[in-house]
């Protein structure tokens, strides 16, 4: 869900909104942490409620339930961290590998493995 919240965060929020804030996190209890500008926190803190109905009609349900602020700029592009996850149990590496075993291109098959290592892997924060 937060992914695809990500990829549209414009469109659920509007503009204004995503210039200034940034979601990070998503809880099964229905908080969705933002990264929010230090100067405009204050009044997202007191648009929670637009923001959060903009968002839960989005996604054609009740999604979020509360907001979490954090006061810190908003991430730029390129400079994210990459993605870490744990090593995979030997039955799933290879079981990925026994699905990647068709393809003959071996660097789009280093791609694939990759990209599967870290889908099947868990985020080790949890």
């Amino acid at each position: 869900m937060l992914a695809r919240l990500k990829a549209g965060w414009s469109t659920a929020v509007g503009a204004d909104f995503a210039a200034v804030a940034w979601p990070e996190a998503l809880g099964r209890d229905g908080a969705l942490k933002l990264r929010v500008e230090p100067a405009i926190a204050l009044e997202i803190q007191h648009r929670a409620p637009l923001l959060i109905e903009r968002i839960n009609g989005f996604f054609g349900r009740g999604v979020v339930a509360r907001l979490v602020l954090v006061q810190a700029t908003r991430p730029r592009a390129g400079s994210a961290t990459p993605a870490r996850a744990e090593p995979l149990g030997r039955a799933e590496a290879e079981a990925l590998d026994t699905t990647l075993g068709d393809i003959a291109d071996p660097e789009l098959r280093a791609a694939l493995s990759g990209l599967g290592r870290l889908v099947l892997g868990k985020d080790p924060k949890g």
